[in-house]
């Protein structure tokens, strides 16, 4: 991490928090100051595999999971023992976790299916269902989420018609953090309950009346039972499989979304927070008014308090991995070299960027990828560098779509953090400047963040480089953002039904 970012030296009245971030490759730990700077040779990474196959599965398996998540909790306890501030109690547990995933458990909170996650998409004709018996503008304007395949609805839409017998074994309905934090706390069902922060992407809670939305959960073939309550009291932790933390509060996962607003700092107003790491997603704060967003775009609740409003995308840091994977690139350091002196749009390619089922903020689940302008001059360069951009160009996209955007600065964390000229490409595609936050890992940091506010108190600002776009560059890019909206247009017109 950035030097001068990290702690060095505790003052006796510095309280220790522990953050725990988990993502859908790799979980991470790390210990923060009540400053929320990350403290030197704290951090501890896991990673677990993500299943996945052509069919659109997308899960991972709890117990390896849960054993990674124990291992960097073990190796950041570890690390504090040893450390100069053996000794010292941490106060608090704050935790982010990835959003709209779910877990089915029976009465003793045993999983009895994987965990789904955000980017399984088996469920994309139960999706399709949804959205012609439901008005889906009512749905978003209700509960801030599309009727989609990323959200709940639609996957137990899939489970309840796929396998019925499962479905109905299923006592209770988790995200993947509550069940987690239920077997490192021991807690049994009944008193797992889920933050506003994580029931708000479900698709089946209403931001409005800060509750679950009884007829989503009707629809989806459940009872309220079925469902934890919502709070954001602290859960008990008397029976922490780890002794050491059993006096540390322990506060409820919120979403990785709003963990990275609160780690980046852009909670206040003319701030932005974007993430670009495995997926992507831009996100504003509001601390009043009524909760909503432009249709397309999602509003959730970071607490009873505070909501986001922005959109996500689901083709980044994987198209990326997919790039390296199949492009004959050159190493990383010499791509980095070549990529700084290529200002500006390729010439004559034009992608769209949907290897994935897409999000937002037109939600088009069955689009392909594509890439159009081949000819026998172009490089492995060439393709990847507008593959790269046509990914910053549904950023862009989604953020012409925020109230007031044009005045944002934009708060940068997540992979991209890693290379300065993806940095001033980003910031020239989208025409705005944006910040390098000091804290690479701003979702981490966000749980800190959190655990650091329960506490009543108020962390530093961050700080980081910043970066301005190029007026010439941005003019370009904005002129690619038409004729890509246009190719999306005629290479993806609704079919004409067949003449009798």
């Amino acid at each position: 991490m950035p030097r001068g970012n990290s702690l060095r030296n505790l003052t006796s009245t510095t309280e220790i928090v522990l953050a725990l971030d988990l993502g859908t490759s790799s979980c991470r730990s790390a210990l923060f100051d009540s400053a929320g700077r990350r403290i030197e040779g704290s951090m501890t990474q896991r990673q677990y595999p993500l299943h996945s196959d052509r069919l659109g599965r997308a899960e991972l398996d709890p117990q390896v999971v849960l054993k990674a998540l124990s291992a960097c909790i073990t190796g950041t306890l570890a690390a504090h023992a040893a450390g100069p501030q053996a000794g010292r109690a941490i106060s608090a547990v704050g935790i982010s976790c990835f959003w709209h995933s779910l877990i089915g458990v029976d009465a003793q909170g045993k999983a009895l299916t994987p965990i789904i996650t955000w980017a399984d998409s088996r469920c994309l004709t139960d999706a399709e269902t949804l959205r012609a018996e439901w008005s889906e503008r009512q749905i978003h304007a209700r509960t801030g989420c599309m009727l989609r395949s990323s959200f709940w609805p639609a996957k137990l839409r899939w489970l309840r018609r796929t396998d019925p017998n499962r479905f109905q074994q299923i006592q209770r309905w988790l995200s993947p953090t509550d069940w987690l934090c239920a077997q490192l706390l021991q807690l049994p069902l009944a008193q797992v309950h889920t933050a506003h922060g994580m029931a708000t992407a479900t698709g089946l809670y209403d931001p409005k009346r800060l509750a679950w939305d009884a007829h989503m959960v009707a629809d989806c073939g459940l009872q309220p039972q079925q469902l934890p309550a919502i709070s954001d009291a602290d859960l008990s932790a008397e029976r922490c499989r780890f002794a050491s933390l059993r006096g540390a509060r322990w506060i409820p996962a919120i979403g990785d979304g709003a963990a990275n607003n609160l780690g980046a700092g852009a909670t206040r107003p003319g701030l932005a927070a974007i993430n670009f790491g495995t997926s992507g997603a831009v996100r504003i704060v509001h601390d009043s008014g009524i909760p909503r967003a432009p249709f397309g775009l999602f509003c959730y609740r970071m607490d009873a308090q505070r909501f986001l409003i922005g959109g996500a995308i689901s083709n980044a840091g994987r198209l990326r991995a997919w790039c390296v994977e199949n492009l004959r690139l050159p190493d990383e350091a010499t791509l980095e070299t070549l990529l700084s002196k290529r200002r500006g749009p390729v010439a004559g390619l034009s992608v769209l960027p949907f290897w994935m089922a897409e999000r937002a903020p037109t939600w088009r689940e069955d689009l392909t990828g594509s890439v159009t302008g081949i000819t026998q001059a172009t490089t492995a360069i060439d393709i990847y560098q507008a593959i790269t951009e046509a990914t910053y160009q549904r950023l862009a996209t989604i953020i012409a779509l925020i109230p007031g955007q044009g005045t944002l600065t934009c708060l940068v964390g997540g992979g991209i953090q890693r290379s300065l000229q993806a940095l001033q490409r980003l910031a020239d595609v989208i025409g705005l400047p944006l910040i390098a936050c000091d804290e690479a890992e701003t979702s981490l940091r966000g749980a800190a963040v959190l655990a650091i506010e329960r506490l009543g108190q108020t962390p530093a600002l961050m700080g980081g480089r910043t970066v301005r776009p190029g007026k010439a560059e941005s003019a370009a890019y904005a002129e690619q953002r038409r004729s890509l909206a246009n190719l999306e247009t005629t290479l993806h017109r609704p079919k004409r039904p067949p003449r009798n």
